[in-house]
């Protein structure tokens, strides 16, 4: 067991599980004892459960032989290929690694969705709890829905760790909502770079029309950027023409 905290509680599997409605191919980060992987399959799923334990693995693999929904995979999720075909991800993945598997997945071009067991602390940032938002979530906006979903208790998790969790949902988009990727990430860094203390004096060291943005977008003059909705990025963006 590498630093991980396996599922033990059914209504949380349950609502992982339904938060995720999974269908087709479903890789999950961190199998583990596979409680979460066997409740995929009996969804309807196709499930491809990567461990890095080689105990764990074994064990899986074992008791999924003989059944065909199901293939276990020893190694490290976050360094496996995607897919060529449309995807989808869900786990109960380790906290250390988190950082590493949402970075794998918003690479992943045939991802569909991830939902993901995370500490709570790491939901709330990434989907705008507190209003504030954070420098990831913005850069992906484009092209993925970001939401909170279920708080999961840590009574729910064996060993019992420090911090409660929730589900994490990142669905992509149908379609983008931005022309160039470059240009929103130039824009959206450039925001974030904490150049005079607001967006609007780290915006105006590249770019004119900066006030009339903000303006329609929604956006005080003195606004620290992590308060900043990515709606109104986009309604910036739009208005600057980068």
């Amino acid at each position: 067991m590498l630093s991980q905290n396996f599922l033990a509680d059914r209504h949380a599997l349950e609502l992982v599980v339904k938060a995720a409605a999974p269908e087709g191919l479903v890789l999950e980060p961190g199998a583990g004892e596979g409680v979460l992987t066997l409740a995929l399959a009996e969804a309807g799923a196709r499930v491809v459960g990567y461990e890095i334990d080689p105990r764990l693995a074994g064990l899986l693999r074992s008791r999924t032989r003989d059944d065909p929904r199901v293939e276990v995979v020893r190694g490290d999720f976050a360094a496996a290929r995607p897919p060529g075909e449309p995807f989808a991800v869900v786990g109960n993945i380790p906290y250390s690694a988190t950082s590493r598997i949402v970075g794998w997945c918003l690479r992943a071009r045939s991802l569909t969705s991830a939902t993901l067991v995370t500490q709570l602390e790491y939901a709330r940032k990434r989907a705008g709890g507190y209003g504030r938002w954070s420098l990831v979530t913005v850069e992906s906006w484009p092209w993925f829905r970001w939401r909170m979903g279920d708080r999961i208790g840590r009574e729910c998790f064996r060993p019992i760790p420090s911090v409660d969790s929730a589900i994490l949902r990142i669905e992509r988009r149908p379609a983008p909502l931005v022309r160039s990727g470059r240009d929103w990430q130039r824009l959206v860094e450039l925001g974030f770079s904490g150049v005079g203390g607001s967006l609007r004096a780290s915006l105006r060291t590249r770019y004119d029309g900066v006030d009339a943005a903000l303006s329609a977008a929604g956006v005080a003059r003195d606004a620290v950027v992590g308060y900043v909705h990515p709606d109104q990025w986009v309604t910036v963006y739009e208005r600057l023409g980068p």
